[in-house]
């Protein structure tokens, strides 16, 4: 039997740490729980938790504080920030810390555990490496070699730079693009064209991927940052 996928929680509010944690225990995860930032920081490089779940406000290193330091350090745990504030700027700071999402209180227990499943299953998914012939991700199979792909078991019709854009975003799966990083590892550095090519790229991808275009499932926008390929 495969070992429990462990979970640390840090939160300052104890009633939030309760029912946050028994909820996640029920759900089978070995659960830690801090009520500071600094006693975060401490668990999560002395355990190794396979998701850390960090409130924004929290005396001495508030959440944002704590992952940036996680990431400063090598550490590419999954990071999951709640938030009492739903702007977007504090949405894209915590995004450019390198938070892997963000929900914003309250929220339910059930759309927590959601979140936190699938945060899990991006995180042990397998993906092709990019230097590889095949890559794998989801229901999404590709091929470099004879540069056929397909989804859901169906052939795709994919031009020679919409085929290396769903590569490049499928190879690292849960990973957020820039539009710039995007232009320059598909159009290159030197492209003097319109930046806005790059949306209309995403749309064509998400005609030609996704069930429903207009309510991604897998090629998501992150607003004021860029894009990711999730499973």
């Amino acid at each position: 039997m495969a070992a429990p996928k462990r979970v640390l929680v840090a939160d300052d509010d104890a009633k939030i740490l309760k029912v946050v944690g028994e909820a996640l225990r029920q759900e089978g995860y070995a659960v830690t729980t801090a009520s500071d930032g600094a006693t975060a920081l401490q668990l999560c490089r002395a355990q190794s938790p396979n998701l850390v779940i960090l409130d924004v406000l929290m005396p001495g290193l508030d959440g944002l504080e704590v992952c940036s330091r996680l990431r400063s350090s090598g550490s590419h745990v999954p990071i999951l920030i709640l938030s009492a504030c739903g702007d977007e700027t504090d949405r894209v700071v915590g995004f450019r810390l390198g938070a892997d999402d963000y929900l914003v209180k309250p929220f339910s227990i059930s759309e927590l555990l959601l979140r936190v499943k699938a945060i899990l299953r991006r995180a042990g998914a397998e993906a092709a490496p990019a230097t590889g012939d095949r890559l794998q991700a989801g229901d999404l199979e590709m091929d470099r070699t004879t540069r056929r792909s397909t989804m859901r078991g169906q052939p795709l019709t994919l031009t020679p730079r919409e085929f290396e854009l769903l590569w490049l975003l499928a190879a690292h799966p849960g990973q957020v693009f820039t539009r710039d990083s995007l232009i320059e590892h598909i159009w290159k550095s030197d492209y003097e064209g319109d930046p806005a090519v790059v949306a209309v790229y995403v749309r064509r991808l998400r005609e030609r991927i996704e069930q429903k275009p207009s309510e991604p499932y897998h090629l998501k926008t992150v607003w004021g940052i860029g894009y990711k390929f999730d499973l």
